[in-house]
């Protein structure tokens, strides 16, 4: 299994944060301009990555002010689970970690580890941009 994580502080309250990632219709907003046929609702999305095809993800689990975990809806071409996980620094700020755990073979693994790195990356750095500027 490949790890892939990332980690942003968010000036904001782990309550906040954590209402924004529970709502799947927010994560577009954390996603590249290349991804293409964005369609969600509180607990599903569906989209196109360039090069890859089109993958239906869905909210697994929600802990409260925890943790979220997202997976698969439809069958995708290897294991994937993306999590979030939350704690607070202090009243005013979050600590968000992203981890990305995909089932690569090898050659998969040179392939997409580098972009599946620089999503997470995007993704830790959109969350906490677009949760400051409101």
């Amino acid at each position: 299994m490949t790890i892939i994580e990332s980690k942003s502080t968010v000036n904001q309250p782990l309550e906040r944060v954590y209402a924004f990632l529970a709502d799947y219709n927010n994560h577009e907003k954390l996603m590249p301009e290349n991804i293409t046929n964005w369609s969600s609702n509180a607990d599903e999305s569906s989209f196109t990555i360039p090069n890859m095809g089109k993958l239906v993800l869905k909210i697994q689990t929600r802990i409260p002010d925890q943790e979220i975990i997202i997976v698969p809806a439809e069958s995708a071409p290897f294991e994937l689970k993306l999590s979030w996980k939350l704690q607070a620094v202090n009243e005013l700020a979050t600590e968000a970690f992203f981890t990305i755990a995909a089932d690569l073979n090898m050659m998969m693994k040179m392939l997409a580890s580098g972009p599946l790195k620089k999503l997470a990356d995007f993704q830790t750095t959109k969350l906490k941009e677009e949760l400051e500027r409101i």
